[in-house]
């Protein structure tokens, strides 16, 4: 990264590391020196850990629970809406099947009322050739 500082461009170099090597490494070096300073006795600080070890599973326990709970009642949510969003997707498709049935049956009552109007005026029409062919007839034998 550069910057302008007094007309001379300045570098700055960044270095990328997680930190937790020294953290640990400290961690290890305070707890070690923490022991041997204590004023408790090797048993009394053993009797203490376990203790203390103890009330920490204890309320890690406590906790796990609780996120359990949590993560059941989020879940229960979840699983509601999801089951809503179905039904109303069902609901939907069923309402958009029953307009196309109702579409194609409208469609089929259209293409026979076409059909029966179309198959009354063909026959209209060749009643109106045969009766024109009678006239004929009639008109040449006279």
């Amino acid at each position: 990264m550069a910057q302008e500082h007094e007309g001379q461009p300045v570098v700055v170099v960044e270095r990328s590391g997680s930190g937790l090597g020294p953290f640990f490494l400290g961690l290890l070096l305070g707890a070690g020196v923490a022991l041997l300073l204590a004023p408790r006795s090797g048993e009394e600080t053993r009797r203490l850990l376990r203790a203390r070890g103890r009330e920490l599973w204890r309320t890690v326990g406590e906790k796990a629970e609780d996120l359990k709970e949590v993560v059941g009642e989020g879940f229960e949510r979840g699983k509601a809406r999801v089951e809503q969003g179905l039904e109303s997707v069902r609901r939907s498709i069923e309402e958009r099947r029953a307009a196309a049935a109702d579409a194609v049956d409208a469609g089929k009552a259209a293409v026979q009322s076409a059909r029966e109007e179309l198959e009354r005026r063909l026959e209209e029409a060749r009643a109106g050739r045969r009766g024109g062919k009678r006239g004929e007839e009639e008109t040449a034998d006279d």
